[in-house]
């Protein structure tokens, strides 16, 4: 599938770009693309009835009245609805994702609108102009219907997106020729960079209007970097540069900036990476409201709760006075900046709402958040229960009862709490307006007003007030229903079962014709001295039936014919490699072993003129080495003799596993022999009795005890290593 939706899935795959081109031209009306527009608009929506002309693709109504896209998968007719092609998308991008990281992905970052955009402009509307162009100049010129013919208007869009960038480069005539563009007619035209911008006045006039949404002072602005594919076309960057009054900055990728930021975000909020510390603050992109009925007002009331550009993730608390259960609607309160028709977010029922044990109006607070994702919710609810309770003797009520005018008033009234506390650090926790209650928590205050009817000795009553939780209905609009989300993903992940099994059938096929492709080259290259000619008839004959069988019957078939097929081509061919091999690896075999056999023959000899180094091994073992460097020798000369006389078209004599299996044998054997240590040599221990008897042929006595041996002498020389009295004549071992 093709996914302008984001370009930044196919290019950093050129492979993967390249294929997808292919398939727009090949199979142009089962490739989706430039389908991101559609989100949120109904079939009848003028707008989508405007651009099905210019769809390769054909467009059908969904049984809830959206926009669905009708293919052909698995030899059916399908229809899929926005939604589901924009999640096929995602899944295509996770799975490139996680080829390309060599783990598993769980969570993205997505950047499909601006704080300040018009969504009905970019890059395709300057295609659209020159598509247009060149359509009604072939009309004229070759008497030719672009538009009847989905593949040739296909490569006309591919044509003029090149045109378009060599405009931005070249301010001369640029020519556009097409080869068998339609009925084998080649076409031609040409196009300046001044016609373009003629013909493009009208989009152009559109680019400066985003730009006044911005509400900044032009002198507060730094710098101006420009992004995305279309700001390199000249008229673009100068109605920009003049806007501003600043020269534009061009220091990011304008193709990748995006994506490259979304990076940054994916490594702000994944625990496996280490970022520089610094605050994003997200804002929302269009001004939210909520409206319910007012029994005060006698109909509709209404609040900006979110306005344009406030940080998210973000919750406020709203306090409403209410004796039964309530609705609020959410929605959009600048629809015309909206990319789609209906401003509507959806509805949500406050229920369970009941009134105080003394018939007042309960105090109803409302949570309502945008969090880091940018959708709106009603995300809690509770209703602040009031009770009373004497402490002592209390002889009357305190504390007046409202009027039924004021408490109507009371009732139609909704009141914000102001209470901000903005959250510090990375920016992504939420903050609220107002720090409430926890839930289903008691709490108590002390009333410390006094009424003017209040006797001065009575008691202040003790206030208890009980917070509980109220269900909300969640009517959000345009959402699935659970059933059919279920069997949304249900679907997807069967076709994402057959796209698997589809893959393997499609990997046997190709195994099929790369192996005819590339034994056919090699039965008359490197493989050519190791068949027959009888034996490469036969091969060859094989390999083309093979090939001829790929591109008729076996165009599409089970995944096990082709390998049946391979496996039947596999055994005529393998014993072909399979004598290659061995005459590639056999002399290196029969080296290692040669030089084994040497090395252990030197160390018998060695042996036998008793040299000092081996004169320690046993002469039985010796023996055993002998015996089986000669026998191994014998059999080396044996096979290689046997070999010599062989064609190479045959079995060889002797295999390379066998050469080697003998080498280690011949290792095992003699090496544990020859690499054996001589024994230690142990020196006779020193009797230390003498030091224990005492003197002996005039020997004096030993110093006294506390001198210290080899202390300095009296003349400050260093001390001796021997004893200071006279040698004995004889030593006592």
């Amino acid at each position: 599938m093709n996914g302008r939706m984001n370009a930044t899935w196919r290019r950093p795959h050129r492979v993967l770009s390249l294929l997808i081109s292919y398939q727009v031209v090949t199979n142009c009306k089962n490739t989706v693309q430039g389908f991101k527009r559609f989100h949120g608009r109904a079939f009848s929506d003028p707008y989508i009835q405007s651009l099905k002309s210019s769809l390769v693709y054909d467009l059908a109504q969904m049984p809830s009245g959206t926009t669905g896209i009708k293919v052909m998968y698995m030899e059916e007719e399908k229809v899929f609805s926005i939604e589901q092609v924009t999640a096929m998308l995602l899944t295509k991008m996770k799975e490139t994702a996680e080829h390309a990281l060599k783990k598993p992905v769980a969570d993205c970052v997505v950047s499909i609108l601006a704080t300040a955009c018009d969504p009905e402009l970019g890059g395709k509307d300057f295609d659209e102009m020159l598509v247009r162009h060149f359509c009604e100049e072939f009309g004229k010129k070759y008497k030719l219907d672009v538009k009847t013919k989905p593949r040739a208007l296909v490569r006309l869009y591919q044509e003029c997106e090149k045109l378009k960038k060599l405009m931005s480069a070249n301010s001369s005539d640029l020519p556009l020729n097409i080869e068998c563009f339609m009925n084998d007619i080649d076409v031609s035209g040409k196009l300046n960079r001044g016609q373009f911008e003629e013909m493009c006045a009208d989009v152009l006039a559109r680019v400066e209007a985003p730009l006044f949404a911005y509400k900044l002072k032009k002198e507060d602005i730094y710098a101006v970097e420009i992004v995305g594919g279309a700001s390199r076309i000249p008229s673009v960057k100068e109605r920009i540069s003049k806007f501003f009054g600043k020269e534009l900055s061009t220091t990011l990728n304008a193709d990748e900036a995006v994506a490259r930021g979304c990076a940054l975000q994916c490594a702000i909020l994944s625990p496996a990476f280490k970022v520089r510390e610094f605050s994003i603050t997200d804002a929302v992109a269009y001004p939210i409201s909520l409206k319910w009925n007012s029994a005060a007002e006698e109909g509709l009331s209404d609040c900006e709760v979110f306005p344009k550009n406030h940080a998210a993730p973000f919750s406020k608390v709203l306090t409403f006075y209410r004796r039964e259960p309530f609705s609020l609607e959410a929605y959009y309160n600048t629809p015309k900046e909206l990319p789609y028709p209906d401003p509507t977010i959806g509805q949500f029922v406050i229920q369970k709402v009941v009134p105080q044990a003394s018939g007042e109006s309960s105090k109803v607070k409302v949570k309502v958040r945008v969090n880091i994702h940018g959708i709106f919710s009603v995300s809690s609810a509770s209703l602040v229960e009031v009770q009373k309770t004497e402490e002592g003797e209390e002889p009357m009520d305190t504390e007046q009862q409202a009027t039924p005018e004021k408490e109507e008033e009371k009732e139609g009234n909704m009141q914000t709490d102001q209470d901000e506390t903005k959250a510090q650090g990375d920016g992504q926790k939420e903050t609220e307006e107002e720090k409430t209650p926890p839930e289903n928590e008691e709490m108590e205050e002390s009333k410390t007003e006094k009424k003017s009817d209040q006797p001065p000795q009575a008691k202040k009553p003790k206030v208890k007030t009980k917070v509980l939780e109220l269900p909300i209905e969640n009517s959000p609009q345009w959402e699935l229903a659970v059933d059919m989300l279920n069997l949304f993903v249900e679907n997807e992940g069967k076709m994402i079962m057959q796209d698997k099994l589809e893959k393997e059938r499609n990997d046997a096929k190709n195994y099929v014709e790369e192996y005819v492709y590339d034994m056919r080259d090699k039965l008359h290259g490197r493989l050519e001295k190791f068949v027959s000619e009888a034996d490469r008839d036969i091969l060859s004959l094989q390999l083309e039936d093979t090939e001829n069988w790929l591109y008729e019957d076996g165009e599409d078939q089970p995944k096990q014919q082709y390998i049946d097929k391979l496996a039947v081509l596999k055994k005529l061919g393998q014993p072909i490699q399979e004598r290659y091999m061995e005459s590639e690896e056999r002399p290196r075999a029969f080296d290692d072993m040669g030089k084994q056999i040497q090395m252990y023959m030197k160390i018998v000899e060695a042996y036998k003129t008793k040299e000092e180094q081996y004169d320690h091994l046993d002469q039985e073992e010796i023996n055993k080495v002998d015996k089986m460097v000669n026998d191994a020798m014998i059999w080396m000369n044996s096979k290689m003799n046997q070999q010599s006389k062989l064609s190479l078209t045959v079995e060889p004599a002797v295999k390379v596993r066998e050469i080697q299996d003998k080498t280690k044998e011949l290792y095992s054997t003699c090496n544990p022999i020859v690499t054996k240590p001589k024994p230690k040599v142990e020196l006779p221990k020193e009797d230390k009795a003498g030091e224990q008897n005492g003197p002996v042929n005039g020997q004096e006595k030993a110093p006294a005890e506390g001198t210290e041996k080899g202390a300095a002498d009296s003349t400050g020389n260093p001390p001796s290593t021997e004893s200071t009295n006279p040698r004995p004549d004889m030593d006592l071992d």
